[in-house]
């Protein structure tokens, strides 16, 4: 053959992998309303940017019938490409060769790729829809989902990991996307489970559907494990390569800034009536955050799951930032065994990427219950104390109203670390609410009175006078400065310009040992 004829061949190769051993998989594939695994690579990275490794790699195994079917690609295309101009690594499952299944060819094509993206410190997302692990190849698949896990845990910290949830995932498969840092899904053709509804039915006798067991709204409301849900493929991966603008391309980076024509210095008059001056009413902490950032532009993570704090990234002065906030329009803003899991893992997250910290505090305290104290709300809300006291990044505490008891600590006080503490002067810093307080240091005295009632009303009044009026903490250096909510905006971008610079060091140590 000539050098053409080659080249020819070659092509036809070529296109033959990238059409999928069989039209009618094809047509299969989208009647279940799904893209196949090249489209959605198309989908994510910028037009014409995509390189393709391996895309020639076929399997050697032999026995029930493998042996006749070595389709070209082995059911999972790995390559790089950009995300506006900024390099990420990809691999899609292909669910139209084996049902996407691993086996040891195409584990070690992901091998191969998860290791390139940690060498070139650019992130990695995974496009999931495959039936997990080749039965026919044995505990060689199996062995190659150990590689997958060993390497999402040495990237983790290093390399952003975003799993991508486009159909099944089921058994093992699923701790790959349980360890990375951000899972998408999509309604009804994506679902994550252990063990199918069938196992279920067979050892418990609970019938169920596979996308009632383990679909995306379920994970993204239930379990926690999803942190964005989807009506569809299209919206859901523009809406990771608008993340990827917010995140740095290693740990070794700052998360890129961009240009801001929102004033610095704007300020922000509408929070006067957005947050109630009386401490027991509730409102939205979502429309606080949007109206202190850049273009009230904020990107909420696990936004239905733990709804009583809000964690979001977002922008001030074009910087990318975290936001941590108590929610009082959900159960009061108290924090509870979710709420201190999710606030963690985002605290944990942002301080291994580089992403100042601003916390927003409005806390009545922990959710008091016998369900809370035996499910471990010590041990849950020991996770946030542990994840903010070990965070090195630019940290900025603003109290807006409540921060009682231990609540009031965790939240990233001055005492644990924050490198900034700022408060409205409707802040209320106490051990506890007045009323109780009153209740348990006065509990004689009223008990004693002729009018009782009167007297704990006067009580109250005496506590909050005494102990926590807005300056108090201020009096004592817990909080740096009470300030204008007006100036709130411009009071954080200072904050966080002087802090930009911010070198901490850890002491030398192999790692923690966090709760878990």
């Amino acid at each position: 053959m000539t050098l053409h004829d080659r080249l020819t061949e070659l092509d036809q190769i070529k296109e033959s992998a990238r059409q999928g051993p069989d039209p009618a998989a094809t047509e299969r594939q989208h009647a279940r309303g799904k893209l196949t695994a090249q489209e959605r690579v198309e989908l994510l990275l910028d037009e014409g940017s995509f390189t393709e490794v391996e895309s020639l790699r076929r399997h050697r195994a032999t026995g029930f019938g493998l042996e006749r079917r070595r389709p070209h690609s082995d059911g999972v295309v790995t390559g790089w490409g950009t995300v506006h101009g900024r390099t990420v690594f990809v691999y899609a499952h292909d669910f139209r060769i084996f049902g996407g299944a691993l086996g040891e060819a195409h584990a070690e094509k992901i091998h191969k790729l998860m290791d390139l993206a940690e060498a070139a410190g650019a992130p990695l997302v995974s496009l999931n829809d495959g039936a997990g692990a080749r039965i026919q190849e044995g505990v060689s698949a199996l062995a190659g989902y150990g590689g997958i896990f060993r390497r999402n845990t040495r990237a983790s910290g290093v390399i952003p990991q975003i799993s991508v949830m486009l159909g099944p995932c089921a058994g093992g498969a699923a701790y790959s996307p349980a360890l990375t840092d951000f899972v998408f899904m999509v309604r009804e053709t994506s679902q994550m489970f252990i063990t199918g509804p069938d196992v279920v039915q067979a050892v418990t006798g609970e019938e169920i559907s596979q996308n009632g067991l383990g679909g995306a709204d379920v994970h993204a409301a239930t379990s926690g494990v999803a942190h964005f849900a989807y009506d569809d493929e299209e919206s859901c991966l523009e809406d990771i390569r608008f993340l990827l603008t917010l995140l740095p391309s290693n740990n070794r980076e700052l998360p890129p800034a961009a240009p801001c024509d929102d004033p610095a210095d704007r300020r922000t008059d509408a929070l006067l009536q957005l947050v109630p001056h009386d401490p027991n009413r509730a409102y939205d902490m979502r429309a606080v955050v949007e109206e202190i950032v850049d273009d009230g532009e904020v990107f909420e993570v696990q936004q239905a799951w733990a709804t009583n704090v809000v964690c979001a990234l977002a922008r001030l002065d074009g910087h990318v930032v975290g936001i941590v906030a108590n929610q009082p329009a959900s159960f009061a803003g108290v924090l509870d065994i979710r709420a201190s899991e999710k606030a963690a893992r985002f605290v944990q997250f942002c301080d291994a990427f580089n992403i100042p910290l601003v916390t927003l505090v409005d806390v009545p305290g922990f959710l008091p219950g016998v369900d809370q104290e035996h499910g471990g709300i010590i041990r849950h809300g020991a996770k946030l104390l542990y994840a903010y006291c070990n965070a090195t990044v630019p940290r900025v505490q603003l109290i807006l109203r409540k921060a009682y008891g231990g609540a009031y600590i965790v939240m990233d006080s001055r005492s644990i670390g924050a490198d900034l503490s700022l408060a409205w002067p409707t802040n209320e810093i106490a051990v506890m609410g007045a009323e109780g307080a009153a209740n348990v240091v006065f509990r004689r005295e009223i008990a004693a009175a002729d009018d009782p009632e009167a007297v704990r009303q006067q009580k109250i009044k005496e506590y909050k006078s005494e102990l926590m009026h807005p300056y108090y903490a201020a009096e004592r250096g817990l909080v740096d400065d009470v300030i204008d909510p007006r100036d709130t905006r411009s009071a954080l971008i200072r904050s966080l310009t002087m802090l930009r610079s911010k070198h901490a060091d850890l002491p030398s140590r192999k790692h923690g040992n966090p709760p878990m």
